[in-house]
């Protein structure tokens, strides 16, 4: 590697006598200090090398204690929580029964999806007002009667790995007779798949602003379902997270969710009013 001292610019004389300049660790001049020797030394004005003189700008941090903790509240000063009726009916409990033992309690058949019988359900899921893939499929359906009601309640459900995955909880009636195609979902909700779909007015403001009714047509019998006052005065006391369609012979509710028994038994309630509001003019 060349440097000043060889024979390319320089002659001897003038490459003899060349310095490296004192900012690149050259000799220093003697009232001019040694950069680099700072930096292996402590400062002159702090002889323990602890650099408590100087320090840059946010070097000095908080010291590491713990926060304060607040004196503890005796249990027996501690008011109890009551929780409401939308903790008691959607708060997740662990499904400590589990809703196949729920079914078979209540004399409900199950079945894994896959029989003759359970071909509809694709159809069901097709229709949803979810945006559900062809992985998606029907899992843990139960069958029973609930009120009155002939009922199926199944998880749509898809795989992941080893594991089955429930992302939506259905519960459909079979109906009798004509069915218009309807959706009923929760005025918040992003909506899917509701090409030809008009709005159906409830005629009540209430009902209006936090619900949406579409239909496929303008009918008598779908108004009867937005005015229907049962169905007016349940959907307004839940916590607007069902949605409701039909599709295949059958008017369905649908939630985020597994089932679980008492998510099936709300299901019921409102799927009766609905269906008996379709009903009313047979």
């Amino acid at each position: 590697m060349s440097t000043p001292r060889d024979r390319d610019g320089f002659d001897d004389e003038a490459g003899s006598s060349w310095q490296e300049p004192a900012h690149l660790g050259g000799e220093p001049e003697a009232d001019e200090p040694n950069f680099a020797d700072r930096r292996r030394q402590p400062r002159d004005d702090d002889a323990t090398g602890t650099g408590d003189s100087w320090r840059p700008a946010g070097w000095d941090l908080p010291p590491a204690e713990p926060p304060a903790v607040p004196p503890a509240v005796p249990p027996a000063a501690r008011p109890p929580a009551v929780p409401g009726t939308t903790e008691r009916v959607f708060g997740y409990e662990g499904d400590l029964v589990g809703a196949q033992g729920w079914a078979l309690q209540h004399g409900w058949t199950i079945s894994d999806g896959s029989g003759p019988e359970d071909a509809v359900l694709r159809e069901l899921i097709d229709a949803a007002p979810v945006r559900a893939t062809k992985d998606h499929r029907a899992g843990s359906v139960l069958r029973g009667r609930g009120g009155n009601l002939e009922l199926v309640a199944f998880d749509v459900v898809y795989a992941s790995g080893r594991h089955v995955v429930p992302e939506y909880a259905v519960t459909a009636a079979p109906v009798l007779g004509a069915v218009p195609r309807f959706r009923l979902s929760p005025a918040r909700f992003w909506k899917h798949g509701t090409a030809g779909l008009l709005p159906i007015a409830a005629g009540n403001d209430v009902f209006d602003r936090r619900w949406l009714l579409l239909a496929a047509e303008d009918t008598p019998q779908v108004r009867r379902l937005a005015g229907d006052p049962a169905v007016q005065g349940l959907l307004l006391g839940t916590d607007d997270g069902d949605e409701f369609w039909s599709a295949a012979g059958h008017v369905a509710a649908i939630r985020p969710d597994g089932h679980r028994p008492q998510l099936i038994e709300h299901h019921t309630r409102l799927l009766t009013a609905v269906v008996a509001a379709l009903a009313a003019g047979y």
